[in-house]
């Protein structure tokens, strides 16, 4: 066993360490270290007197780690990962400059009228922030986010779909709410031109997100609990909340349609709520962000976000 020494340790030595274990020969790994074989030697025989322990059973051809060599090798590699990671955020916080553009993704249906909403008053009491949106489909958003081309998501959860969340390296932060609400063009009464129960034997006409969107992973299960689907008939489907919207207020269906987006047409009139009050779907309304991709301002947001919700 080697003598340990208080000399002071160089963490490409666990690169060099590495090198070995995958050629198991110390000269093809002095030329991945780019280093000659001497020069190589010294340093594996400085990591082992650093460390106590033999690292390297030389005796075998190729050569290979001992035990404590895998063991420290592992160990090495993930601080140096960690190490790396750490200041890379730190660099890229530091470089920001102060007119960092934050970017949002968002679908359209949150995108129409909550956003610039909650936009307005976050920046109310957080302060003023520069920042743009990108109102697209939500896997277009994902994406995005995974590519590290956004800095927030914004997306529905509700008791039938975890929405983003189901997505690994994600973590996200509740910002308001929002009801799905079944609606339809009203008469004159204001009452809804259409009538739908559970014991319906006419089927009404019905506006309905495509399998794809992701909205419809809330209503579709919803409809099933409540045994609406007999009672309507599909005549139209989209994966937009506007052009459903605009159906709808042309009198073609019913339409499950998030309240903040109908509230001006619930307000004049020129759409009703029909149904039963637990027709209607309660979502919370979440920002997410990728935790890997953060710089000094997303995480003052974040921060900030996370303080309000508590």
């Amino acid at each position: 066993m080697h003598e340990l020494h208080n000399s002071e340790m160089d963490f490409n030595w666990f690169h060099d360490l590495g090198h070995l274990a995958r050629t198991g020969h110390f000269s093809r790994a002095a030329e991945m270290s780019n280093i000659s074989q001497p020069a190589f030697s010294r340093r594996i025989k400085a990591l082992e007197d650093w460390a106590g322990v033999a690292l390297v059973d030389r005796a075998r051809h190729p050569v290979s780690l001992t035990s404590p060599g895998t063991q420290l090798l592992e160990a090495g590699l993930q601080a140096l990962d960690r190490l790396e990671n750490e200041r890379r955020e730190i660099q890229d916080a530091q470089a920001q400059p102060e007119n960092y553009v934050v970017t949002f993704g968002a679908q359209h249906s949150i995108g129409w009228r909550f956003y610039p909403a909650w936009l307005q008053g976050f920046e109310e009491s957080f302060g003023p922030i520069m920042s743009r949106l990108r109102a697209d489909d939500l896997q277009n958003c994902v994406t995005d986010l995974m590519n590290r081309q956004v800095d927030f998501v914004i997306g529905y959860t509700s008791g039938y779909s975890r929405g983003i969340g189901a997505y690994a390296g994600t973590e996200s932060v509740q910002i308001g709410e929002d009801v799905l609400v079944p609606v339809c063009k009203c008469r004159a009464d204001g009452t809804p031109i259409f009538e739908l129960s559970e014991r319906s034997v006419v089927q009404a006409p019905y506006l309905q997100f495509g399998p794809n969107a992701p909205i419809s992973e809330h209503i579709g299960p919803h409809l099933s609990r409540h045994r609406l689907q007999a009672g309507l008939r599909t005549v139209y489907e989209n994966s937009m909340a506007g052009a459903l919207r605009i159906r709808a207020r042309d009198g073609a269906g019913i339409a499950w349609l998030p309240r903040s987006l109908v509230a001006p047409d619930l307000e004049t009139g020129q759409l009703a709520i029909l149904g039963e009050p637990d027709w209607q779907i309660g979502l919370e309304i979440r920002l997410y962000r990728l935790r890997a991709h953060t710089n000094r301002l997303t995480r003052a947001i974040w921060g900030y976000l996370q303080f309000r919700q508590g």
